[in-house]
């Protein structure tokens, strides 16, 4: 059985704050200010300001002197410079994962059937949702913490999310395509690491 995963308090302000941002109540330029997150949480300001400098990492937020914290106004081409990162990332986690997934591709099918179920009813926000779930299962089953931690870093869903709501970027899940890596995880294709990398590249947003 699966432990439950326990987030730490500055992951859980981190989360709502991601949430804050993707459901629009902080819009691109808008400031957000750490003593009302601190208050409305009843936390205090401290693990507010280390999920915010998290956050300026990932380039979701941006700061200034004298001027706060703020909501980036990404562009297209600011979403699209995560894609070749992302795709080398995961070209090593299929070649890692690749013995694994040929005996077991369990934790990649329920994706794949709830992706055509997503398109089926358009619900985009499930689509982003097992999208992001399949790719995360398959960078799991490289055994490789580091690689899974520097992919989770990336902030994929996020970028997703946004990319459709501030963009308006049309958001396709691609059911047929990871299917078609499903099958060829399932029969040992030696070009599987190739596959995944060319079908990130293909998924990315067009500035």
């Amino acid at each position: 059985m699966t432990p439950p995963v326990v987030h730490s308090l500055r992951e859980q302000i981190r989360e709502h704050i991601v949430e804050g941002i993707v459901s629009g109540r902080w819009k691109p330029g808008e400031r957000i200010v750490e003593r009302r997150i601190a208050t409305e949480l009843e936390v205090s300001q401290t693990p507010v300001r280390e999920a915010l400098r998290e956050l300026e990492t990932l380039r979701l937020i941006e700061s200034a002197p004298n001027k706060g914290v703020r909501v980036r106004n990404l562009t297209a081409a600011d979403l699209e410079e995560s894609y070749p990162v992302r795709a080398g990332l995961e070209q090593i986690a299929a070649e890692l994962a690749a013995p694994v997934l040929a005996d077991d591709v369990s934790a990649l099918e329920p994706h794949v059937v709830a992706l055509y179920a997503a398109d089926r009813a358009a619900d985009g926000e499930a689509q982003v949702r097992h999208t992001v779930g399949f790719h995360r299962e398959l960078v799991r089953a490289a055994g490789n913490g580091v690689l899974l931690h520097t992919w989770e870093g990336l902030g994929i869903e996020v970028f997703t999310a946004l990319s459709i709501r501030w963009l308006g970027t049309v958001q396709k899940s691609y059911a047929e395509e990871h299917e078609e890596l499903v099958d060829a995880f399932r029969r040992r294709d030696p070009r599987i690491g190739e596959l995944v990398k060319a079908h990130v590249l293909g998924c990315a947003p067009r500035a």
